[in-house]
């Protein structure tokens, strides 16, 4: 079979997969978020970087086929920030999002939580969250550490907040039974989490309302910027920080509360951590991609009017393609 139609032309700096289906949103998610990319050695990292080099100088060695072409993309993408050319810490990688979030989403929905549990898992969620976004920021226009900051303090005060205030309410009730209170604890994270997500989101981009976004033509131009533009795009954005920790947040706790049932696992109390675990990491790992992959990374707005005599018909906007999730 030609490697045409396995593996299509490469193109420097684009996606493998195509953009416009769900399908090829899906594999190019579950690319950048592939953890193999975190065990690529520093001088196989080097020969990738090397290799695109060649590509983009047309000095490219006879006999380099399209499949190594895409696989050194994959892996510089992985582990080098593209605007500062600098090494992304490996905790904060996209490609190190599930192994090293998982851990947080398993305290998040542990059963029985205290309020001193609660408060740390929480901020332990923000922090790693914050870290995240700093390393994989547009570093083409810099943000002063303040907005970060503001930020920050914004999405651990509204998670720790609600949840809080939540168990609090929940504890209070007492109509609902032990069992009862326990399985409603554990869909405590996600209101805090969403709410902290959409907070996160206004503090870190509220100027954008003041001063618009850029936004393209079909041809990738910039034509202007837009207020229309940026609150379409801060309300899209909120609704998929809403939308996307769902599969992370709700599974687990509707799966443990059946598994917990079976007769195994109430036989052995001590499989519930475990196999809480594997439920987690399932639910991180596959559910998490399948997500993202439902929203297309650029918006339209059909006939934007952005100043006098200026019209367009279809119109993407810059800043409307911030979707990774943030359990």
């Amino acid at each position: 079979m030609p490697e045409s139609t396995v593996c299509p032309p490469f193109r420097l700096g684009e996606s493998r997969f195509d953009q416009g289906s769900f399908s090829g949103r899906l594999r190019h998610f579950l690319n950048v978020i592939d953890p193999r990319t975190l065990f690529v050695s520093e001088k196989h990292l080097n020969e990738c970087m090397k290799l695109l080099d060649q590509f983009k100088n047309g000095t490219l060695p006879p006999g380099v086929t399209n499949v190594q072409l895409w696989e050194a993309q994959k892996i510089k993408q992985a582990i080098i920030h593209p605007d500062t050319g600098e090494k992304i810490p490996m905790p904060f990688r996209m490609s190190g999002f599930v192994p090293f979030g998982t851990p947080v989403v398993v305290g998040l929905l542990l059963p029985n939580q205290t309020f001193a549990s609660t408060i740390f898992w929480q901020w332990l969620n923000q922090s790693h969250n914050a870290c995240v976004n700093y390393c994989n920021r547009n570093a083409t226009k810099p943000t002063p550490m303040s907005t970060f900051f503001q930020g920050y303090l914004g999405a651990v005060s509204s998670a720790v907040t609600i949840a809080v205030g939540l168990n609090i309410l929940i504890k209070k009730a007492e109509h609902f039974s032990p069992a009862t209170r326990i399985l409603v604890q554990r869909f405590i994270p996600f209101p805090a989490v969403a709410s902290a997500n959409v907070c996160n989101v206004l503090l870190m981009r509220h100027t954008e309302l003041s001063e618009g976004i850029s936004v393209l033509d079909d041809k990738g131009n910039v034509v202007g910027t837009s207020k229309l533009a940026a609150r379409h795009a801060l309300m899209e954005t909120s609704l998929t920080r809403v939308v996307l920790p769902m599969p992370v947040l709700l599974l687990p706790p509707l799966i443990m509360a059946i598994l917990e049932r079976l007769p195994s696992l109430q036989k052995h109390p001590r499989l519930a951590l475990p196999v809480h675990s594997m439920v987690c990491l399932s639910a991180f790992g596959l559910a998490l991609p399948v997500a993202i992959s439902l929203f297309p990374q650029n918006s339209q707005l059909l006939s934007l009017i952005l100043g006098p005599a200026v019209l367009k018909p279809h119109l993407h906007l810059r800043g409307a393609q911030d979707r990774t999730s943030e359990p």
